[in-house]
């Protein structure tokens, strides 16, 4: 990507480093507190990146498992180019928007793990796959009339796009999100997409999330029944030869991020397929984690690391016990769980110091904490914040400072949104 130039659309960056390149505001390695950030700023800690993405890098290829790693959690094509080198098959999408961002950073091999039924994206997905014979991209499809839609832009394009395009039967559950509800419906689009010469059927797709993220038994035997489901299907859709017989192996894939250990153990078991099946999982928050939603349910939580703090200012003290900070819904992710006060630096400098205190609302611009009388917390204070649910709150930085484990700014991070 081209070295960004800093002004004031990049949220929080400081105003005497406009006009300058990314590469020149980095080049010594300036302090976090010294760089002269408008406070708040979110910032992602380089080690902790890189040692999430090892750990499930591990996991995968410990287990046989493919990863194709969510890039919508943060739209970041360095943290995609980290994943990639660390030896992630694919990554996926769930927007047509997102394949085009995507594909402008280089990304070979997508799953869009969503239906596609926008028919302009079908002509401009035709013309990009005949450009480069290389990329590869597969898509989900759960209804007739999904598979119509394809078919018609597919057949509006000369030579039909050349080689049909793959799609996964994505498979749901009642009161979930998409997928073919019933064994009948499954049938019915399978057979629908082989009627249709420029569409492949190459394997089954779904999504644990509807089942929650606690980890009591029921949830995790919902999860686990889930995901053989899925096995089930994809098996029945091969006996059927429902499956298309050109493909060289089939595919099965499911998230996973909240149920790593239940997901992988299932798509891990053997199938008895007359192919050979790749199991791709499609967890995308573990790269940047957090210190709320996912480090309360997630099984691999005791090996990940939070690499997002949102450093901001306490504004004002008003009444005993109660301090306002200068972050707010427009800053941090409030979707699943409120923000959780890790440190404080005085405002005069200084080593940094654990802050025991909670946040108890959040407004557009401010966070209320409610903090025992015994600890200091001054105006002017710095206080930096761990998050609940990183996708939620990537979206709401477009560039952000990436720091070594001094808080030093050693690069930034471009997202796009």
């Amino acid at each position: 990507m081209t070295d960004e130039i800093i002004d004031w659309w990049w949220k929080g960056f400081p105003a005497q480093a406009a006009g300058m390149s990314v590469s020149a505001f980095v080049a010594d390695r300036p302090s976090l507190f010294a760089a002269g950030f408008n406070w708040p700023i979110a910032t992602l800690r380089a080690s902790a990146i890189d040692h999430n993405i090892d750990v499930l890098a591990t996991w995968c290829k410990d287990r046989g498992i493919s990863h194709a790693p969510h890039g919508k959690t943060s739209m970041a094509p360095a943290i995609f180019a980290r994943q990639i080198a660390a030896g992630a098959w694919a990554i996926t999408a769930a927007t047509p928007w997102q394949v085009r961002v995507f594909r402008a950073c280089g990304v070979k091999r997508i799953v869009l793990a969503n239906e596609l039924v926008d028919a302009a994206f079908v002509r401009w997905l035709a013309a990009e796959r005949a450009t480069d014979p290389e990329f590869e991209f597969v898509c989900y499809v759960d209804s007739i009339a999904g598979v119509a839609i394809l078919r018609d832009a597919l057949d509006a394009v000369p030579n039909g796009a050349g080689h049909p395009l793959d799609v996964l039967l994505e498979v749901g559950t009642p009161g979930g999100r998409t997928g073919c509800r019933t064994p009948d419906d499954v049938r019915a689009v399978a057979r629908a997409v082989a009627a249709c010469p420029t569409l492949s059927l190459v394997g089954v797709a779904g999504f644990e999330g509807p089942f929650g993220h606690n980890r009591d038994a029921a949830s995790l035997e919902g999860v686990a029944r889930f995901v053989r489901l899925l096995a089930d299907t994809l098996r029945e859709l091969d006996g059927a030869e429902l499956l298309d017989s050109r493909a060289s192996s089939y595919m099965l894939s499911c998230g996973g991020s909240g149920h790593l250990d239940v997901v992988t153990a299932v798509l891990s078991e053997p199938l008895g397929c007359s192919r050979p099946v790749r199991a791709v999982l499609r967890s995308g928050a573990y790269a940047t984690h957090d210190d709320g939603l996912y480090a309360e349910t997630s099984s691999m939580a005791a090996q990940l690391r939070p690499a997002i703090e949102v450093w901001c200012q306490v504004l004002s003290r008003p009444e005993p016990g109660l301090a306002l900070l200068g972050a707010g819904r427009r800053d941090v992710s409030f979707d699943s769980g409120l923000p959780t006060p890790l440190w404080r630096r005085p405002g005069s400098g200084g080593p940094l110091l654990p802050l025991r205190a909670t946040i108890s609302q959040l407004n557009d611009q401010h966070a209320f904490v409610d903090i025992d009388e015994s600890e200091s917390l001054d105006v002017g204070d710095l206080v930096a914040l761990g998050i609940s649910h990183p996708c939620t709150t990537h979206d709401k930085w477009q560039l952000l400072p990436l720091l070594d484990d001094e808080r030093r700014v050693i690069d930034c991070v471009r997202s796009y949104f």
